[in-house]
């Protein structure tokens, strides 16, 4: 079967361009096999994200409103892996009961994104959690656009349509939802798999630093 897998270049050079409060622009010189190439690229922190399923196969969404398309945009609860020595796992619980109020009593890997691979490192993993329990919450404690959000249970046959549609464009939903109709419980790996894409932007100096 054909899979993604690393290959070794030489970095000739490498030079941060632009450093942000998440993220750098940084830019490398490459030798391949057989030209060098100078590349940008956005150098990210890695994400997670929460595919939410309650007993009536419902999925939680939240809509909040993203600048750089000048858009409310329908989400899955998600969030960057902005705290050290915090698992994947343990990041997609602290998302998904900070944007949303809920926990949930069961946790696999869903599938595992890397969004833009031609212009950034970022690395995201989907979880699906189930047995879902409301917590008390308010949107007015979170911070800047997230006092905003908005949250619904969407069914998840209405969520596949709207994507269809055009509607819902998120590539991180885009991406869960479809996953989600698509697993079944033999499919589903543990909430603590090994994640060999983060694993090898950590090892490659390709994810941001504080």
């Amino acid at each position: 079967m054909l899979e993604d897998g690393p290959q070794e270049v030489d970095v000739i050079s490498r030079e941060v361009k632009y450093r942000g409060r998440i993220w750098d622009i940084v830019r490398d010189v490459v030798a391949l096999p057989d030209v060098v190439v100078t590349r940008d690229y956005l150098r990210h922190l890695g994400a997670v994200a929460v595919v939410a399923l309650n007993e009536k196969n419902e999925v939680l969404v939240v809509k909040q409103y993203r600048h750089a398309v000048a858009s409310e945009m329908v989400e899955l609860p998600a969030g960057l892996l902005d705290i050290a020595e915090e698992l994947p796992s343990q990041a997609a619980a602290r998302e998904l009961l900070e944007e949303t109020g809920c926990t949930a009593d069961q946790w696999n890997v869903l599938v595992d994104v890397c969004t833009t691979p031609g212009s950034s490192t970022e690395t995201l993993r989907i979880f699906l959690a189930r047995d879902i329990t409301q917590q008390e919450w308010n949107a007015s404690n979170l911070q800047a656009e997230e006092r905003e959000i908005q949250r619904s249970w969407v069914d998840i046959d209405e969520a596949v349509a709207a994507i269809q549609e055009g509607k819902w464009t998120n590539p991180t939903i885009v991406a869960g939802v479809l996953a989600a109709k698509l697993s079944t419980a033999q499919t589903l790996r543990p909430a603590d798999s090994p994640w060999p894409m983060r694993e090898r932007t950590l090892a490659t100096e390709r994810v941001f630093q504080f």
